[in-house]
């Protein structure tokens, strides 16, 4: 490629700035719409994509970073790996949506996190001896369109290392898909070569995030080998490999021993890279230098960022750096330019997805050209960065005096509750609950009928007390629906709620919200996270009113709802003024009040979801001491409140337990559901091989699917589960909260889930 690239963006979000791929997709799979709907919106919003990245002056913009549901699905249809239990679906929609969502006949892919972020990749089923059979037509359309933008494109790619460490191996007891290396390695090469036939010059981003974790070491021989490998496929590549969330040390080792054009690595979280200056300058590779945060959405410090270029320079020649964003922008909101009712200091500290590539292009005018290549428009921002920037610093928003006396007698509430031997016991004694007790996350349908009325209220075209009526109308609706199928554990249903993050958040001092500023978590799902700027603390209790009201409707257990301090944190976009620890056990504080609160209003069953603690660990081993102290203690504030005869639930999301299971003991929770759907009875044998004694909630059926699981189904599951564990140890729920499900499909579901288990009791 003959023009010198300054600048490049790591990948761009794609749900739209106002989620109009979320609707268009809810849309199809409703059957409201063709297909062709679905391709002209993503077409539309690939060309607006293209353009602001043009307008910015943006060197090279990715193609192929855009998804209808998920990157790592798309490489599965790209390299031709389809499971072969999907084979029999002719048509190639159906059965991209089905490998992601399941169908009448089809469970769904595994799904699980994406390193330590909130966005949820689908799993490649792997076997040996599958056949591939490259297809590169959807790279072929959007490079297209990229050319006929008149903007110079870059090919991202998921590369084949990352690939295989985040795929599963069905075919074998430990899972492990690296060991298909020899095998998926042709794969790649050939889609490699098919690369080289779409220009005379191909730029080749090639994604390798697992390169920043510890198995770095281990692959270190493989990483050499892959990429002197992928490198002779084609004399019209140039290839760069890129990394994020880590430092990659061991990795570049090997690349700058292969013919690669550059490496990319991320400033931002990796800190240790600099380490690597001296040896990358040597080798006269390019470094893609990621040094705008695509991750947070706090304003860059501009000058702070040129230093740190000025500082690579020092080692690298200046013509072989290029600035770029830490990551993909993914994982920010897309722009700042609906927010209407954020106050106007704290909008001012803040950059989304479309300003930080304003900051990205300053920067790099900057670096390359210095101050006075600037226009008036791009130098009055420069000016802007740098006034809101000291006035973060200095605004007394920003500290509570009230917070800051409670933190300084933390130390007292940072311990563990009484024995869970003699707790449980007394709980048992109490509740007097079954072997196989049956209950839910917590969340039910959100339909549209409750969102409207949430919405009216948000809008002022209803009042409080009609509000207040409507809902407590939903939720006694909805205990009945739990009373008629059977359960024996309830929820209030959580109708009030827009978010299990957000909802605290907007209650909680030191938090802001936008209007729109979403987020994908997985296909069509996204989250508008909080966006912590001072200290936490709660004016009055959030949930107790409605935990009481529900509590008033039936002589069964109704569980308190609450997300825990973890979440929260790791689910919010963070104050960078100070350690993340301090944040976290502001709001842990927070959180504790509400439980005594409700333990006391005689709410003595309290969920304290922890859905993303496994997702805030450090990608590196030695990192992960800190952070698990921490958040240790952050759940045992919330909890160690709650009286012996309060029984203390928690809830994980899709997670590997294996690494953490001594962490998720020592939170001491008396009962963990987690999701287990996808995977047999796969993770449920870590709890079993630790010895954990503790109750557990296996999910039994995956709400992440439309389709209804019958109860020969769901008794097969249950079965497996206690050829792992005690029936005395384990509850019965679905694996998730059951927001973004119809009723339609969630009132046979566990009709059927309470059938099973009833099926199961007889037999015991």
């Amino acid at each position: 490629m003959s023009k010198k690239i300054k600048s490049w963006v790591t990948g761009f979000a794609r749900i739209g700035e106002q989620r109009e791929l979320k609707r268009i997709l809810e849309k199809f799979w409703r059957e409201e719409v063709p297909f062709s709907e679905v391709e002209e919106i993503a077409k539309t919003l690939r060309r607006r994509h293209f353009d602001y990245q043009k307008e910015a002056g943006i060197d090279a913009v990715s193609v192929n970073d855009f998804s209808l549901y998920d990157q790592m699905l798309d490489m599965v249809g790209i390299l031709g790996l389809v499971p072969q239990r999907f084979a029999d679906i002719e048509n190639g929609v159906a059965r991209y949506f089905a490998m992601a969502r399941g169908d009448a006949e089809h469970t769904a892919m595994e799904m699980t996190k994406w390193f330590n972020t909130n966005y949820h990749y689908i799993v490649p089923e792997l076997r040996s001896g599958m056949d591939f059979e490259i297809d590169i037509s959807k790279i072929e359309r959007e490079y297209s369109e990229a050319k006929a933008a008149g903007i110079t494109p870059k090919v991202n790619i998921i590369g084949p290392l990352t690939f295989l460490a985040n795929a599963r191996r069905v075919d074998s007891r430990d899972g492990d898909a690296i060991s298909l290396y020899a095998e998926i390695l042709p794969a790649y090469r050939a889609l490699f070569e098919a690369l080289g036939s779409l220009d005379e010059r191909v730029t080749v981003q090639v994604d390798e995030p697992v390169f920043c974790t510890d198995r770095a070491q281990e692959l270190s021989l493989l990483i050499r080998d892959a990429y002197l490998s992928l490198c002779r496929a084609s004399e019209n590549l140039d290839i760069y490999v890129v990394t994020y969330f880590d430092h990659a040390k061991e990795a570049v080792a090997q690349l700058l021993q292969t013919p690669i054009k550059g490496v990319g690595l991320d400033f931002v979280h990796g800190k240790r890279n600099t380490e690597l200056l001296e040896s990358i300058g040597r080798s006269g590779k390019v470094l893609v230098a990621g040094v705008i945060d695509g991750r947070n959405v706090w304003i860059s410090d501009i000058e702070q960022k040129l230093s740190l270029l000025e500082e690579i320079a020092q080692k690298i020649d200046r013509e072989n750096i290029v600035v770029s964003t830490s990551c993909s922008l993914l994982h920010v909101p897309y722009t700042l330019k609906y927010e209407k009712k954020l106050d106007a200091a704290i909008k001012s500290w803040l950059a989304f997805g479309v300003e930080k590539l304003d900051e990205l292009s300053i920067l790099s005018r900057l670096f390359f050209e210095g101050a006075e290549s600037l226009d008036a428009a791009a130098a009055l921002k420069y000016v802007r960065n740098r006034d809101a920037n000291a006035d973060r610093k200095s605004s007394n928003r920003v500290h509570s005096p009230e917070v800051e006396a409670r933190m300084k007698q933390i130390d007292a509430a940072k311990q563990k509750r009484i024995p869970y031997s003699e707790r449980i016991s007394v709980q048992h004694e109490k509740f007097g609950y079954p072997p196989l007790c049956t209950t839910t996350i917590g969340s039910f349908p959100q339909t549209p009928e409750v969102r409207a009325v949430r919405a009216d209220y948000k809008k002022g075209l209803i009042g409080k007390e009609e509000y207040t009526e409507k809902m407590k109308g939903f939720i006694k609706e909805c205990v009945e629906i739990q009373e008629e199928i059977g359960l024996e554990v309830l929820v209030h249903g959580e109708f009030e709620r827009n978010d299990m993050v957000e909802y605290f958040g907007e209650q909680l001092e030191g938090v802001a919200f936008s209007e729109n500023g979403w987020v994908q978590s997985y296909g069509s799902r996204c989250v508008k996270p909080p966006i912590i700027y001072g200290d936490v603390s709660r004016p009055e209790p959030m949930t107790l009113f409605w935990s009481a009201y529900a509590a008033t409707l039936t002589e069964k257990p109704m569980k308190g709802m609450l997300t825990g301090p973890v979440t929260i944190l790791n689910w919010s976009f963070v104050r960078d003024d100070q350690p993340r620890s301090e944040t976290c056990y502001q709001i842990a504080l927070a959180i504790r009040d509400e439980v005594d609160d409700l333990q006391k209003a005689g709410i003595k069953m309290i969920q304290v979801d922890e859905a993303a603690f496994k997702e805030g660990y450090p990608l590196r081993r030695e990192a992960r001491p800190a952070y698990e102290k921490f958040a240790l203690e952050s759940f045992w504030i919330a909890t160690s409140v709650a009286k012996e005869d309060t029984q203390i639930h928690t809830h994980m999301c899709y997670s590997d337990f294996n690494d953490i299971i001594d962490t998720i003991e020592a939170m001491d929770a008396d009962v963990i559901s987690i999701e287990t759907a996808r995977s047999g009875n796969t993770l449920l044998k870590v709890f079993k091989e630790h010895g954990y004694e503790k109750e557990v909630g296996p999910g039994v059926y995956d709400i992440h699917s439309p389709r209804i699981p019958g109860v020969d189904e769901i008794e097969k599951q249950i079965r497996l589960l206690l050829e792992v564990l005690p029936a005395r140890q384990l509850w019965i729920n679905p694996d998730c909260g059951l927001k973004t499900r119809r009723w339609e499909e969630v009132k046979p579901s566990l009709k059927n889930m309470v059938e099973a288990t009833q099926r199961v009791r007889e037999s015991l």
